[in-house]
């Protein structure tokens, strides 16, 4: 199943506003440019729409997702348990290394949202940028293995 890259977010420091953007320059071993974390296993944050909606729905408030920090908000697809996979967003491979665990700061940004964040991989996952491109929202999003099966797909198909 093919999702979409709805939100693009960037900051311009540890513990500044999240910064939404249409598109963003890749890097790969780096990240995101702009944003503050470069190399390393966390070059890139993702947040699914879906896992939002449920901490909302525990919460029973309507919150505003950049308050999870993420650099990118996907919808359809389900980031829990999706260690050492490879999501492609656009053209951009990204390995998914782990799950972003919740911290301090989003009971900070709401009271009850860090232990809502952590069951199922609610908080997200992080990764590293596998090869350099443009990200835009409104791109696709899917796994490697979905991807090449698609692919393969279209070019059997007349």
């Amino acid at each position: 199943m093919t999702g979409k890259l709805v939100t693009i977010w960037i900051k311009s420091g540890k513990g500044q506003p999240m910064n939404p953007v249409m598109t963003a320059r890749a890097v790969a071993g780096r990240g995101l440019l702009g944003n503050p974390h470069q190399g390393g296993t966390r070059q890139v944050t993702l947040l699914s729409v879906d896992a939002w909606r449920d901490v909302e729905k525990e919460l029973e408030t309507s919150l505003d997702p950049a308050l999870r920090r993420a650099n990118l908000l996907v919808d359809g697809l389900d980031l829990e348990n999706s260690r050492d996979k490879i999501v492609v967003v656009g053209q951009v491979p990204i390995l998914i290394r782990g799950e972003t665990r919740p911290c301090k700061l989003m009971d900070e940004a709401h009271r009850g949202l860090r232990e809502s964040l952590s069951p199922g991989w609610r908080g997200g996952a992080y990764g590293e940028v596998l090869a350099d491109g443009e990200l835009r929202v409104g791109d696709p999003v899917c796994w490697a293995d979905e991807r090449e099966a698609v692919e393969r797909h279209r070019a059997a198909s007349p």
